[in-house]
Formats: C-alpha cells, structure tokens, sequence
C-alpha cells in the first residue's frame, strides 16, 4: 500500500499526519516546533512512520504547510496554510463552511463556497490579540497552566471583562484584578471572552461555522463561546489541532492522482 504525507509546521507546533488513499488517518505526530524546523520535522516523520508500521518508501506524496514550510527538505510540495486548513475542514464539512483557525501566533477566518473553492479570508497578523498566546499570557499572569484555563473558565460564575485586547495591557490589568480579589476561574473566562470579541472583530460567518487550531482543541468552551457571539453553533471535526497537516496530506494525494491521469 502506499501512503501520502501532511507536515504543518507552525510558529509553535509542527503537526504531521500520514493518510492512506482512502483518506484515513493512520498516523499522526506532534512536537513543539523549536528552532531547528527540519530536525523537528524528520523526527515527526520517524515517529509516525513508526506508529503506522511503514516505511518512507511507501510515502507516494507529502505536502508541507505552515510558517515553517519552506524547510522541510523532503517534501515535495508546499501550500499555504490557509489552502489547507481549508482544505481539510471542507473534508468533513462539504458544504459553504466558515473555518476560524485560532493558532499560537495568529488566527484565520476562512471562507469556503459549497465546492470547496476559497471566496476570502482574513488573518490576524499584527498582535497577540485572539490567539493561543494571548492567552498563554494570561496563565503566566495567574500561575496556572494553560491546559488547565477551559476546566477554571467552566467553573467560572460571574465574567470578568477585560478592557484590552492588547497582551501586554491586558496582562497589567489582571494584575489589578486579582488585587481587588476576582476568582481566578471568572478572569479566565473574561480572557475567552476577548478572544471572542476580537475573532468577531476580524470578520463575519456564512454557512456553518467550523473551528480549528491547537488553541480549540484544548478549549472547547471557547469554541461555544464564539458560536454564541456569531449567533450559530461552532462546528469542530477531528482532530482540530491537525487538520492543517490533514489537509496538506489530502492535497499531496490529489496532485499525485493528477499525474497518475
């Protein structure tokens, strides 16, 4: 059998999956992405090379996405990383979908007609503001860790409103809060609910609203609070953090058919 290849590597994490023609997962990988993106890349390909029992030899195809793409030296194509997010959530949503994609350093509101084909996106590239390190902030701030912010924001009773979407300002403004003794489950859910209110910012939805990246996998109460601010349900596929590299693999399988034809 023969198998084909996705790596996503972002500013943070470098995702890989490995499909077999039928569109199936067999293998995936994580690691953080570091500073030396092909190492990190290679070892990623090792490990799940290894999880699936397979060799490089059977890889037909790999696609490379993300910040890091252009240093995968074994890959023999690259795409951007809004290409295949949007590529991969359109798989399991075939329909006019809406992908907000909130990663570690930026966010990305991607707009799909009913064929799949991109109609416009917008990207959140100048701050910190309604991204994974916005609120990787805010855990340092309350010396918690931030797998731990969806389980404080669930418990939270009361929200707290944060006045800045700035990282740095809003960080300074917890400071206060917690000097005038606001429960740290209630600041939590305030920090989500900046976040929201900066991704409603960006852009609108149309169709159904899907969202994916590291930063919902790991906090599905943000993912209902952003359904509620857009007034749908927020639709999550598997595997939110990998769909990325999920769609870099479902590209390489398409262009390696194209040459088969």
């Amino acid at each position: 059998m023969t198998y084909f290849c996705g790596i996503d590597i972002g500013a943070s994490a470098a995702k890989l999956v490995i499909v077999d023609r039928q569109r199936q997962v067999v293998a995936r990988a994580i690691r953080r992405s570091g500073i030396d993106y092909a190492a990190t890349a290679e070892q990623c390909l090792e490990e799940a090379l290894a999880a699936a029992g397979i060799d490089r030899g059977q890889i037909a195809g790999s696609l490379a996405t993300g910040y890091g793409r252009d240093n995968v030296p074994w890959t023999e194509l690259r795409m951007t990383e809004i290409a295949c997010h949007g590529r991969g959530a359109f798989h399991h949503f075939p329909e006019v979908i809406t992908v907000i994609d909130v990663g570690a350093q930026d966010s990305k509101v991607i707009h799909l007609d009913q064929r799949g084909r991109r109609t416009s996106f917008k990207m959140n590239r100048k701050c910190a503001a309604g991204t994974g390190a916005f609120l990787d902030e805010i855990a340092l701030r309350l010396a918690v860790d931030v797998a731990d912010l969806n389980a404080l924001a669930e418990r939270s009773t009361n929200d707290v409103a944060l006045g800045s979407f700035c990282t740095v300002f809003a960080a300074t403004e917890i400071l206060e809060k917690i000097r005038t003794g606001h429960r740290v489950e209630d600041i939590v859910k305030g920090a989500f609910r900046s976040v929201v209110k900066r991704l409603v910012e960006m852009d609108s939805v149309d169709g159904t609203l899907v969202m994916t990246g590291g930063v919902i996998a790991h906090n599905r109460l943000l993912a209902k609070l952003v359904g509620e601010a857009f007034g749908t349900p927020a639709r999550i596929p598997p595997d939110p953090q990998y769909i990325g590299a999920f769609g870099a693999a479902l590209f390489a399988i398409e262009h390696t058919e194209k040459g088969d034809t």
